[in-house]
């Protein structure tokens, strides 16, 4: 799921897994950190990913 999702939005796994914390009614702010500039860019995409219904809903099936 975590895969169909980031291609739909053409970005990486990484950000759509922040995006999905984000929404979590049990996650104050979800905490990521970047070693070089290429996992900075990829934590960059999570600022405007917007997460449809049904896609948070599959991410969190998918978790259980």
């Amino acid at each position: 799921v975590l895969d169909e999702v980031s291609a739909a939005h053409r970005v990486s796994p990484a950000a759509v897994a922040l995006a999905w914390l984000r929404e979590q009614p049990s996650v104050a702010a979800p905490v990521a950190s970047a070693r070089t500039v290429a996992q900075l860019k990829e934590l960059e995409q999570v600022r405007g990913l917007r997460l449809a219904h049904d896609e948070i809903s599959a991410l969190t099936g998918a978790s259980a």
